[in-house]
């Protein structure tokens, strides 16, 4: 597992994948599917003590430690988290544009212009 965490997080330097958690983040189909199936089970479900998708202020403090730290997190495991959050078909970056989707303002909260 160790190997792969470091072939993970080695692909992920391979660009600047950092976001906004200010902006909203849509996740294709394929990435939606993987969102249905391997997240919500914990990030929409208040007493899993995961951080709720779209809770800005429960993601914050999570965000400040960088997408390194977080997608170390995530395929290793932490806390309550198992490891690769069960995707076990997920890239690096799926992983991380997971995570910033969670932590990203709902798709329908975005403020009109």
């Amino acid at each position: 597992m160790a190997g792969m965490a470091g072939l993970l997080l080695g692909l992920a330097a391979c660009d600047d994948n950092t976001k906004s958690a200010l902006a909203p983040v849509t996740l294709d189909a394929r990435l939606s599917d993987i969102y249905s199936q391997s997240c919500m089970g914990c990030h929409t479900v208040p007493d899993s003590g995961a951080p709720q998708s779209h809770n800005i202020a429960a993601w914050a403090p999570r965000l400040k430690k960088g997408d390194d730290v977080l997608l170390d997190h995530m395929v290793n495991g932490f806390n309550g988290m198992p490891p690769l959050g069960q995707c076990f078909d997920c890239s690096a970056e799926d992983l991380t544009t997971l995570m910033h989707f969670m932590a990203a303002p709902a798709p329908s909260d975005t403020p009109s212009e």
